[in-house]
């Protein structure tokens, strides 16, 4: 059955995911926008506005200079029209049509905000086309380049896309209104850009001397203040809110309710935080990507408390710094950390150019305001986000805070277990929840999936997300349990989907044993029961002598069909003969090579780029995918000895 977000069978699926106090504050918001609609509220009039949340004397010159280098080709590039977002090559940008979808040709219609059907790509077209060039972090980009090389073509560029999309998109109408999570980010955008163009003459008549301006971002904050996001949504998109609309209440505190802003919004920050992490640093919604996001907010927030002398609780730099910490823990050799969850290559604060390793700018950002420890991988690469952020953030205090001792493996809480072996053998294990909140909106069914890489190359591979919507059989494939390394029955998948951000039912996992201290062997079990009437358990044993990784997979309960898959990396050629696989690839020029011996048990065939239905695909980043090999095993579980397969690594 197809479920279409936005049908009448989807809003009942949302709506029984609901608890009485998110109904009563969603009825709230509906009676609101029936306000606003008739009677808008106004800006009120500010006199005397200045910006004082400046970058401290010789921060810009801090600035690694091939950090400098790539932000400025990266400027040259945007000042000649051009940005890819999402896979799609755009050549637009030079006089932006705000509301236009270059992918679909459809442009979205100018009506009041909450009327635009966003969800419907036949009606507004690929809602993040539209959306992404709006966050306006690319004119952050060209105010960095501005900072940097004090070329006024940046600063007149970015005024004048600024001005343009204030004219064009006036407070409460059109598509730039609907989704708190784009407010927010705009925001941060907005105070970086004020401040990276400080050095520019026109800089206060674009912000603070204008009552276009002032308006937008009063709007902009009266909105976030009025429709945060509720309950069963409350997830990486409240950070964004929170810190987007702290940020703007600090470093544009011009207003009469700036300081109830503020309050209000470090408050929900401090809650939210601690609420969307676990307690072992790694974020709730088990999806990688929006840890980095919920960190960069976090990390920019902080910067702007700090910039404004507004004291923050302890509690928020203690999550951000267990958030570095679990984070510098789970990335392989690389620095690549799981490809798990859901993916929209969404990010908090950009001022650096093409090339520059977000986890690793994440991680040096950390090691500047937290401090690395012993155990902390080497961080090699240098970026312009870094310096800026350090010269804001106040120095934690290092002492008062327990730190892990040794490099976590295991993460109890969160169900995610890291093997490392010889050779820079990292295999990440899934026996987690199944995602955050009761409609768990970035999860897969990905229970007890195993991610194996050698030497930062995907060997066993999390394909990816690829799209959100407008596509949904490519959504319900890269959700789904057989588009991950795991185990299926009867055809479906371990927990049930009602929407494209919906699961009705849950698969609920437990780790039975993660043992990741073993002399010469680490070892992880742990089961699930997403389907009813049966138990999939499996072991995963990887021994540093042999350079061998054993998964045996075991169903209890009665005879079902099962497929087995298992997802080779878009590097890794395949050669399949009966049950045996023989792996070759390439890394920094030297010939690498694996076998992967397959349970007998099933019958296995190599399927690749298929699309009815789709099958054998890797999606490299949000909007792109790329035919790679994916091996299928077919047959029947009846309480037999298991299904053993033995991934070997040579060389």
């Amino acid at each position: 059955m197809t479920v279409t977000s936005g049908s009448a069978g989807w809003y009942l699926r949302r709506l029984s995911r609901m608890g009485p106090r998110e109904v009563g504050g969603r009825a709230g918001d509906v009676v609101r926008r029936r306000l606003w609609r008739s009677a808008p509220p106004d800006c009120p009039s500010v006199t005397g506005a200045r910006f004082t949340a400046l970058l401290p004397p010789g921060t810009i010159d801090s600035v690694p200079p091939d950090a400098a280098k790539r932000l400025v080709a990266e400027a040259d590039r945007l000042m000649a029209g051009h940005a890819t977002y999402f896979g799609v090559d755009r050549g637009d940008l030079t006089d932006p049509d705000w509301c236009h979808d270059p992918k679909t040709g459809r442009r979205a219609p100018s009506v009041y905000a909450f009327d635009v059907p966003y969800r419907s790509e036949d009606a507004v077209g690929d809602i993040k086309q539209i959306w992404e060039p709006s966050r306006h972090q690319y004119l952050t980009v060209l105010a960095a380049a501005y900072a940097i090389t004090g070329d006024e073509r940046y600063a007149e560029r970015v005024a004048a896309h600024l001005r343009s999309w204030w004219t064009a998109n006036p407070p409460l109408r059109g598509v730039h209104w609907i989704s708190g999570i784009e407010l927010g980010i705009r925001l941060l955008s907005w105070v970086w850009i004020r401040r990276l163009l400080d050095a520019w003459p026109g800089a206060a008549g674009l912000f603070e001397g204008n009552p276009v301006a002032l308006n937008q971002i009063w709007h902009h904050q009266r909105w976030l203040a009025a429709f945060p996001s509720r309950g069963s949504s409350a997830n990486n998109h409240v950070i964004a809110e929170t810190a987007g609309q702290f940020a703007a209440a600090c470093a544009f505190g011009w207003f009469p309710s700036s300081e109830r802003w503020r309050a209000d919004a470090l408050r929900s920050l401090e809650r939210r935080l601690r609420a969307n992490t676990f307690p072992s640093g790694l974020n709730r919604e088990l999806a990688t990507e929006y840890h980095g996001l919920v960190l960069e907010l976090g990390l920019a927030a902080v910067a702007e408390a700090d910039a404004a002398a507004v004291p923050v609780p302890a509690t928020i730099r203690l999550v951000l710094l267990r958030m570095t910490d679990a984070l510098a823990a789970v990335v392989d050799n690389r620095l690549r950390p799981p490809r798990q969850g859901d993916a929209d290559d969404g990010h908090g604060l950009v001022v650096d150019g093409a090339g520059t390793d977000r986890w690793g700018s994440l991680l040096a950002t950390g090691d500047a305001v937290f401090g690395r420890l012993a155990w902390w991988p080497a961080v090699p690469g240098t970026d312009v986000r870094t310096p800026l952020l350090a010269a804001l953030i106040r120095p934690y205090a290092r002492k008062a805070t327990a730190r892990p001792a040794s490099r976590p493996a295991h993460f109890a809480d969160a169900g995610m277990t890291v093997l490392r072996g010889p050779g820079e053998i990292w295999c990440r294990c899934d026996g987690g929840p199944h995602g955050f909140l009761s409609i768990a909106a970035h999860a897969h069914a990905d229970a007890l999936s195993v991610e194996v890489r050698h030497d930062g190359v995907d060997v066993l591979a999390d394909p990816g997300t690829y799209c959100y919507h407008g596509q949904p059989e490519w959504r319900r494939y890269f959700r789904s349990t057989l588009g991950h390394n795991t185990l299926e029955l009867d055809g479906g998948d371990q927990s049930v989907s009602g929407g494209p951000f919906l699961w009705t039912r849950q698969a609920r996992s437990r780790v039975l044993v993660a043992d990741t201290a073993g002399e010469g062997v680490t070892r992880w079990s742990a089961e699930h029961d997403g389907y009813q009437g049966s138990v999939h358990r499996r072991r995963v044993e990887l021994t540093y002598a042999s350079r061998e990784l054993r998964v045996v997979d075991e169903v209890r309960g009665p005879r079902r069909a099962v497929r087995l898959a298992f997802h080779l990396g878009p590097a890794i050629s395949a050669d399949l003969v009966e049950n045996r696989a023989v792996l070759s690839w390439s890394r920094d020029g030297e010939d690498r090579s694996a076998t992967l011996d397959l349970p007998g048990q099933l019958s296995w065939r190599a399927r690749r780029g298929e699309t009815d239905p789709p099958l054998g695909w890797y999606s490299p980043g949000f909007g792109r995918k790329e035919p790679s090999t994916t091996l299928v095993g077919t047959g029947f579980a009846d309480g037999g000895p298991g299904f053993t397969t033995v991934l070997a690594f040579h060389g």
